[in-house]
């Protein structure tokens, strides 16, 4: 089987700074854009937004979470796997004919790794194919603790073991990627 291509962390970065050049604005400025949007959603939930400093940290800690890559994309209008080194993809996306293409999602949705989907295709193939977890973790270049852990995640893994396991999957990212909404107001149910 062939090697997994790395996600380039140093490529994502460069396709921010460029953008964020282009549009004369600061760091602080992108992790605004970033996160209005989505703006609806944001105005029902307390999460907090993204840090500039992890925008600028990608350029010289080239690891970043699945979840925060996802904002990204979204704002580059990317695939994740356009940035697979050697996609060859330039500065445009690698869709395929729209097969790594991402879900569509406005302000009031935000993009989100179905992490214990992931694991479930995951170990799936694992068991398919007569794998220890050890023994996958060597094919993938991590610990048996990194995949297992994906049954219970609630926030994130790293963006490149993520991707090297979509591939060794054989499935695009876009499988794994799901809009999410705020949960709705329950409507009171009319008493009998």
């Amino acid at each position: 089987m062939p090697d997994q291509a790395p996600f380039d962390v140093a490529a994502l970065y460069t396709a921010l700074d460029e953008k964020r050049t282009s549009l004369s604005l600061s760091w602080t400025a992108v992790a605004g854009q970033l996160w209005e949007l989505s703006s609806e959603l944001n105005d029902r939930r307390s999460d907090h937004p993204i840090s500039p400093s992890t925008l600028t940290n990608m350029a010289k800690n080239p690891r970043i979470s699945c979840q925060h890559a996802l904002f990204m994309l979204r704002w580059l209008g990317r695939t994740p796997e356009s940035f697979l080194v050697g996609s060859g993809s330039g500065s445009g996306s690698s869709d395929d004919g729209g097969r790594f293409a991402l879900p569509v999602t406005g302000p009031d949705r935000r993009l989100r790794w179905a992490l214990k989907r992931l694991y479930a295709a995951m170990d799936e193939k694992r068991r398919q194919e007569g794998l220890t977890w050890s023994g996958l973790a060597a094919t993938l270049d991590c610990t048996p603790s990194q995949l297992t852990g994906l049954r219970t995640a609630k926030f994130a893994t790293g963006m490149d073991l993520a991707m090297r396991i979509v591939q060794w999957i054989d499935r695009p990212a876009a499988d794994f990627i799901y809009s999410i909404y705020p949960n709705p107001v329950p409507i009171p149910r009319p008493t009998p």
